[in-house]
């Protein structure tokens, strides 16, 4: 087992779980949920936050509810994805796009909000604004008010300047995914490392981000504030957690990456992660 090789525990902030086994989707890998525990296990990781895939059309109730009920009795823990009706930015078009924009049922309200953060199914929310769309103030005011954290996937159509308009100045924890440089762009990762100075409550998850300057750097310059992920099942468990073993950084900031962080954000991870 790797675990036993590396002598690290490792937490997973970033897993997709499809809501039925064998439901991968498109282009994606399948994978059951046992599979999933398997990998999980041989890499060491001894703790995983799990999320349905994105869909473009339609709720994520009955994915939400599907991914909790397949956590049960194994190392998971369930985060429901949320979504909204929002375009940033301050362009006449997205200005009128959101003040004609109404919710509708398969848009995420400020009660669904309540009912996943006081489910004890689930820990906290998932968003894709490339997908999703943003949140608008009611549910953001909801999403404070339950103060779970929010994981966002960043990148080239949610790039840092937008988080930052959007989500970073609200009172709650967002872990962006990803260095916020999705598909492999340096200069919105360096963008999201610099802002870690200006938002405390702000933090970045490693999946895909496969340069070895920017995750070296974000670990010497904000030990606190990043937190493994493996984006699993598109990346084997096993190569994300060797990607950030070879990295040029102290035992003590690994152990920080791999578990400690995590822990102290999201309290889900902490009986079993924290070392």
């Amino acid at each position: 087992m790797l675990e036993l090789e590396h002598g690290f525990r490792v937490v997973d902030i970033a897993t997709r779980l499809p809501p039925a086994d064998g439901s991968g989707g498109p282009r994606r890998r399948t994978i059951t949920a046992d599979r999933l525990e398997r990998e999980m296990h041989q890499a060491g990781i001894t703790k995983a936050i799990v999320f349905p895939p994105t869909r473009r059309d339609g709720s994520y109730l009955a994915p939400n509810n599907g991914v909790a009920r397949r956590s049960v009795d194994r190392p998971f823990a369930a985060f429901a994805r949320i979504n909204g009706t929002e375009t940033p930015g301050r362009k006449a078009t997205g200005r009128l796009h959101n003040a004609l924009s109404r919710r509708e049922d398969h848009h995420t309200s400020p009660d669904d909000v309540e009912k996943y953060a006081y489910d004890d199914r689930f820990h906290g929310f998932v968003l894709d604004p490339a997908v999703d769309d943003y949140p608008d103030e009611e549910v953001l005011a909801a999403l404070e008010a339950v103060g779970l954290p929010v994981i966002v996937r960043g990148g080239v159509k949610a790039p840092p300047e937008t988080l930052a308009e959007t989500l970073l100045e609200r009172s709650f924890p967002v872990v962006v995914g990803r260095f916020g440089g999705h598909p492999l762009n340096r200069e919105l990762m360096d963008e999201m490392i610099d802002l870690l100075d200006e938002y405390d409550d702000c933090y970045l998850e490693t999946s895909f981000v496969r340069y070895r300057e920017q995750l070296e750097r974000a670990l010497l310059e904000h030990p606190d504030r990043v937190l493994f992920g493996s984006g699993a099942p598109a990346c084997h468990p096993n190569v994300a957690v060797m990607e950030i073993l070879t990295l040029d950084v102290s035992e003590d900031m690994l152990r920080r990456a791999f578990s400690k962080n995590a822990c102290r954000v999201i309290d889900a991870l902490a009986p079993d992660a924290d070392t």
